[in-house]
């Protein structure tokens, strides 16, 4: 027949296999039969070696008597606007074939009373709602009082803001009424035209024709939930944005509707599969409102499909095949077996032999690859800053944090002033507040506005003026006017480069759970993204609230789960901000104290100008730690690898200075929007800090050492310093050294240590 596709081959003499085939008849409108999901998912389908696809064609749907529709064993039909859905219930009687999506139930979707019915029916939550049925053989369902604020529908009183929804399913144009103080009105919601869903309308009265349902308005948080369902146990979920913000539809660059990841709960999952049973459709969309902590089912669509989605191309088709095949092979005769399903618990064997289930997964994961920390240090005394201090309450406590956009601009403000009323000092230490202070505004421009996470500003406040390392005479220091330290950290932020590592991670963990390995599969890792979609998979991702480890925890969700676009809303949506002071060390002050001992002896050992002995290994490496021995036998004298790094750290700070000198160099830009001026500020600070005056060195600024070469030696090779892969070699093995004894502690002392600025965690669970 003609107006039949078939997806088998055109050549009838193509051989096939002998076994019995299974025929899926697809039965819908053109436009769903033929559109891009559809296509994927039964090119998919295809693929089960005893099973043939035929599709439908509108012409034989609209035209011919069901009798001269071909037959079929499974049918998947499903109603759209001017499809016969009495003639698919007909056929379907006719031929009695396996149904994907049961028909009768697709009458109850197409009105909203019914469907609302069924949910209440459920138990499923949905917004309190009353039904105005303007029926003259129902007078008493049409009772609707009017108020300037409020309505009352049948007895129930609905304030402003309320929703009136027709009533007939296929009736896109729902209204949403404001109250007089937010300026009244209503949104006007309507099915998708170009770039609009929805207009704002001055029209604050109700519709006085047609019958509607009248329901609480939901306060989300602008978004709107799109759940599918492909049988009870899998269910995709992904957030537009609400067109009843200001229904402007937001596009991507290839003009199609952008739509954010979405993690649903243990309890959404739950209601995702009530919904598919209780209105016996398999393929099954349906809308979700998150609202004050809850979810509530808001309109069930029926036979939906996710758009542009390969891994829920792949997994429709699969679960699809299997329930066909589960259903109808045995019927046939058909020798399949059930294949074990990606998405089933699966047995894992054990080192003793035994099997057992895996039941949970938890990971502890640092951040990525980030800029150098930094901070610095002045003393204040303007006036400028004592007002701030008090704006913001600092003398309740004598300590202030500023992290906040508007209060980093008035520090900005505050020191471009000052900068421009500092002269030409010949005074020294008049001259270092004005570098000072230069630095400082210099920090808090870089990136050209305030996010609020990367940079902060602390204040503490001396009534008798900072306290210098010199010793002064009492009576001279409390004559001493009152000051402020003003602290500026910076720098730690997630570069792109650890982001990319934290996405690849997540791309690798997957892989830890078994299945979609196959024909089906698409890529490794399936296994995982498949249980994700399931109700018994309960995923959570903490992180602390420091900037670098939220976007870590961000770019490690998108390349777990497999998604895709910008980090921001994958942050938003998936990523838990967590008190984590539970989960990392005490600060108690006995390991405060054995802290101390461990560096007392490493500063002993380190200081020593003579090669390494065999006690010194003993002290330094006593578990015979392949990666302390080696660094050990690179460093073999510390206190002459000390001088070697000093003295490259000295060549460095010049060679920079030059090219900051150098015209070609005017306007250079490095990795992470970084200055030369910074980076000379940052280098000459661990110049000035890391030999002492009495020429002895401070091991702890090892690690700082360490952290800025490595940076330099990674994302800024365009300088072509000289000596940078010395002195990263040489920092690297000091490093080696002084980190692991000063964070875990040597065998049998400080436990497990960790200093200042590395207590930064990652969590996440897998259940």
């Amino acid at each position: 027949m003609d107006d039949i596709d078939f997806f088998e081959e055109d050549d009838e003499e193509a051989e096939s296999p002998p076994e019995r085939q299974i025929v899926v008849g697809i039965c819908a409108m053109t436009k769903k039969s033929k559109s891009k999901p559809m296509t994927q998912i039964l090119e998919r389908l295809c693929k089960f070696e005893y099973i043939t696809v035929r599709i439908l064609g509108e012409d034989v749907i609209l035209n011919e008597p069901v009798e001269n529709w071909p037959p079929c064993d499974c049918l998947i039909s499903f109603h759209s606007k001017g499809f016969p859905l009495d003639k698919a219930v007909a056929y379907a009687k006719l031929r009695n074939p396996f149904l994907i999506n049961d028909l009768d139930m697709q009458y109850y979707i197409q009105d909203r009373r019914e469907v609302y019915r069924i949910l209440q029916e459920e138990g499923i939550d949905l917004p309190r709602y009353a039904v105005l049925n303007r029926d003259p053989d129902k007078p008493d369902e049409c009772n609707l009082v009017e108020g300037e604020d409020h309505v009352v529908v049948n007895g129930a009183v609905f304030p402003k803001p309320f929703v009136e929804k027709p009533v007939s399913a296929e009736d896109h144009n729902v209204y949403i009424y404001y109250p007089t103080s937010a300026g009244g009105g209503s949104q006007r919601l309507f099915r998708k035209i170009g770039s609009r869903s929805s207009v704002y309308s001055p029209e604050s009265c109700v519709r006085k024709t047609g019958s509607y349902i009248y329901e609480e308005f939901m306060p989300t948080d602008g978004t709107d939930v799109k759940v599918y369902t492909v049988g009870p146990d899998y269910a995709h979920a992904e957030a537009r944005k609400s067109p009843a913000l200001d229904g402007k539809v937001e596009r991507d660059s290839e003009g199609k509707e952008i739509r954010y990841p979405v993690m649903l709960s243990a309890m959404e999952k739950l209601v995702a599969r009530k919904v598919c049973l209780a209105f016996k459709q398999t393929v099954c969309g349906f809308d979700l409102l998150r609202a004050n902590g809850h979810s509530f089912v808001c309109d069930v669509n029926g036979f939906s499909f996710v758009k542009n989605s390969m891994k829920y191309y792949d997994d429709c088709a699969k679960i699809l095949g299997n329930i066909i095949m589960r259903e109808l092979a045995p019927q046939f005769q058909i020798p399949w077996s059930i294949p074990t399903e990606a998405e089933d618990i699966p047995i894992v064997p054990t080192t003793s032999g035994t099997m057992m289930e895996l039941r949970c997964v938890i990971a502890v994961i640092r951040h990525g690859d980030r800029t150098p920390k930094q901070k610095m240090k002045m003393e204040v005394k303007h006036s400028r800053f004592f007002e701030l201090f008090e704006k913001y309450e600092g003398y309740k406590t004598g300590k202030l944090k500023l992290k906040k956009p508007e209060q980093l601009q008035e520090v900005l403000d505050i020191t471009r002033l000052l900068v421009l009323e500092q002269g030409a000092h010949e005074d020294s230490e008049a001259e270092e507040q004005k570098s000072k202070l230069e630095q400082l505004k210099t920090v808090l421009e870089m990136y050209g506005h305030f996010s609020g996470i990367n940079r902060k500003v602390q204040l503490t406040y001396f009534p008798y003026g900072h306290p210098k390392a010199s010793s002064e005479d009492e009576d001279a220091r409390k004559a001493a006017s009152p000051s402020l330290l003003l602290v500026l950290k910076w720098g730690g932020e997630l570069t792109p480069a650890g982001r990319v590592q934290a996405e690849e991670l997540g791309r690798a963990f997957r892989c830890m759970y078994p299945g979609g390995q196959g024909d089906y599969a698409g890529f490794p890792g399936c296994g995982l993204l498949r249980l994700h979609s399931t109700y018994r998979h309960d995923l959570k991702i903490y992180a602390s609230d420091e900037g670098r480890v939220q976007m870590t925890a961000a770019a490690f969700a998108k390349g777990l789960l497999a998604l895709e676009g910008e980090l921001t809303p994958i942050l938003v949506q998936m990523v838990k901000s967590a008190n984590m002071n539970g989960l990392l060390d005490s600060d108690s002050d006995s390991l405060s104290s054995c802290q101390h001992r461990v560096k007392a002896r490493l500063r002993e050992i380190m200081q020593k100008d003579a090669k390494f002995t065999e006690e010194d290994y003993g002290k330094l490496a006593p578990t015979a730690s392949a990666s302390l021995v080696k660094s050990m036998e690179v460093i073999q004298n510390p206190v002459d690898v000390c001088d070697q790094v000093f003295a490259l750290i000295e060549s460095l700070t010049c060679q920079i200075q030059k090219h900051l000198e150098d015209p070609k160099f005017a306007d250079l830009q490095l990795y992470h929007s970084e200055t030369l001026e910074l980076m000379l500020q940052r280098w000459k600070k661990l110049e000035k800090d890391f030999r002492l005056k009495n020429r002895r060195y401070d091991i702890s600024k090892i690690p700082d050492i360490y952290d800025c070469i490595k940076y330099d030696v990674q994302h800024n090779t365009s300088l072509k310093l000289e000596g940078t892969a010395e002195l990263f070699r040489l920092s690297k093995a000091l490093a080696d050294i002084v980190i692991p004894q000063v964070r875990h502690g040597p065998l049998g002392m400080a436990g497990n240590l960790v200093p200042d600025g590395q207590q930064t965690l990652t969590g996440l669970e897998c259940t």
